[in-house]
């Protein structure tokens, strides 16, 4: 069962509060030394004033992470491909981290945005701009048009991050909210939607406001952005003999550091210019098989159908969602080219072939930009 939160100014304002007794509770919930055994005051009255001077140092660093979060508010073009799964108006969070309003974000969000809103503390909203869309990491960035006066969060190291640490999920706009969570799981990724990270971060208690979230660690310092709502966090699905823990699927900010000077210049990496077919499928059973077919798309035009059975890819086997999406993308084919599907469908063997397409050059833009 999912803790009860708190609104993010209460928490904020609880984190500004000098008590002792707070500071105790906050110190044992990150982790932070303990004085139980302290028998009087006077014995620990040196290490307590370290203790407690490493903790409001935290504390510090901790609220001015939730207020480096903000709310996005987006609305895609009319003719967006993306609207049919993520609908025209999108909402979610970001979080600030360059002096010039430079916010992170996850990408589905901004994914062809028309128009773009930030929501502050107060309810006040400032118009942005979309200034890059990364398919190889899901990343999104998009930029204040107005001075936010906000302090931007610096950007931390998610593979210092333990098992079982707790770290810190903020969100942001108006109901913007702070929880304590658990790092349960970190692993590859692959989503149906032809994607796949080598690392991602999984946390539990789930958040349903995950979308573009903050996930920061004891320092204060930003290690993952909200991607997904899993009901198995620890990737045991279909074993039906190991627990299932819900939870969020974070992307680590470790992805964006190699290629956020790419994304300013160009508005994406080079990475995000790869084949794609236009296919939803799903992985059971070491099968994979075909969940959605995107219309007029590679695959559709090729006459791939729900329901088939993936066995190879340019001769390649096909058993996980991985291999799949690996394959499809080897660099040294390039994103334009004949991709060969084997397929079963029903107890009949079919050979497709298809012509990709760069995934970058399907996406739908607003006029100007």
């Amino acid at each position: 069962m999912t803790q009860p939160l708190l609104s993010r100014h209460a928490m904020l304002a609880r984190w500004r509060r000098p008590a002792l007794a707070f500071t105790l509770t906050l110190a044992a919930c990150l982790g932070g030394e303990s004085l139980a055994r302290a028998e009087t005051l006077a014995d620990v009255a040196g290490p307590a004033n370290a203790v407690l001077a490493r903790l409001e140092e935290r504390k510090a660093a901790l609220a001015r992470a939730g207020a480096s979060v903000v709310g996005v508010e987006v609305r895609a073009v009319d003719d967006a491909r993306s609207i049919a799964t993520l609908g025209r108006r999108r909402a979610g969070s970001g979080v600030v981290i360059g002096n010039d309003g430079l916010v992170l974000t996850i990408g589905y969000l901004i994914l062809e945005a028309d128009h773009v809103e930030l929501l502050l503390d107060g309810g006040r909203k400032v118009p942005a701009r979309v200034v890059a869309y990364d398919v190889a990491t899901g990343f999104g960035l998009v930029q204040s048009l107005v001075p936010l006066n906000l302090e931007p969060v610096p950007l931390g190291d998610a593979t210092q991050l333990k098992l079982e640490q707790p770290v810190m999920v903020t969100s942001g706009g108006s109901d913007g909210d702070v929880s304590m969570a658990m790092l349960v799981s970190r692993r590859p990724f692959s989503g149906y939607w032809e994607y796949h990270i080598d690392s991602a971060l999984f946390t539990a208690p789930p958040r349903m406001d995950h979308s573009g979230a903050g996930l920061f660690n004891q320092q204060g310092e930003l290690v993952g952005i909200g991607s997904l709502l899993l009901s198995d966090t620890l990737g045991n699905a279909g074993r039906a003999d190991h627990p299932k823990v819900p939870g969020n699927m974070f992307v680590p900010v470790d992805l964006l550091k190699p290629i956020l000077a790419e994304m300013r210049s160009s508005g994406t990496s080079h990475l995000s210019h790869r084949a794609w077919m236009g296919l939803n499928c799903v992985e059971l059973d070491g099968q994979v098989r075909v969940l959605t077919v995107a219309d007029d798309s590679p695959a559709d035009v090729a006459g791939v159908e729900k329901g088939d059975r993936i066995v190879r890819i340019d001769g390649a086997e096909v058993n996980t969602l991985e291999s799949l999406w690996k394959t499809l993308w080897q660099n040294d084919k390039g994103p334009e080219r004949e991709v060969t599907l084997d397929v079963t469908r029903g107890d009949e063997a079919r050979t497709l072939k298809l012509q990709s397409v760069d995934r970058m050059k399907t996406l739908r833009h607003a006029q100007g930009i």
